[in-house]
């Protein structure tokens, strides 16, 4: 008998290495079940398509990543320096996000960090020079953009963020 949740282990560990490889378009179903030691009928039973797989694998991520970065509304800078910390020690995360990006044109941060973010705008704690959401929108994209920067630190994203929320 077939261990039912190992097999979906192995899919979704398998489709990490091949989606942030080759982005959604470009991943195989065929690569994805030989890669997981499965036949790729399995792919179909337990996520639907594809596309199902890549959806289960990115919310999987991104579940992870705020878990281990939560949205401290005062201390956007350590904020911005978790996220850097967790794109370091994930990079695949970093594709699979751009990938999804561009096929849905989506990179909304989550409601309730919005809302946790406006809160303490509303009350004092976090400059309201820019809206809550495009805030932690700028946040989120500066521990990203450091990615792209020759020697970017997790320093040089904190200090960025102090500055642009004036601490």
């Amino acid at each position: 008998m077939r261990d039912r949740e190992a097999t979906r282990a192995r899919l979704l560990d398998a489709a990490m290495d091949e989606f942030a490889q080759h982005g959604i378009a470009g991943a195989r179903v065929d690569r994805i079940a030989a890669g997981a030691g499965c036949n790729k009928a399995m792919i179909y039973a337990y996520f639907g398509s594809k596309e199902g797989l890549f959806d289960a694998l990115l919310k999987i991520q991104v579940d992870r990543l705020v878990a281990s970065a939560p949205v401290t509304p005062e201390d956007l800078p350590g904020y911005a320096g978790r996220l850097f910390d967790a794109y370091a020690s994930e990079p695949r995360l970093l594709r699979l996000v751009a990938y999804h990006r561009l096929g849905n044109g989506s990179g909304d941060v989550p409601k309730a960090d919005v809302e946790a973010v406006a809160k303490a705008q509303r009350e004092g704690r976090v400059s309201a020079e820019f809206s809550a959401s495009d805030l932690l929108g700028m946040v989120v994209h500066l521990s990203i953009l450091a990615f792209t920067t020759p020697n970017a630190t997790r320093e040089l994203v904190e200090r960025s963020v102090r500055r642009l929320v004036g601490q």
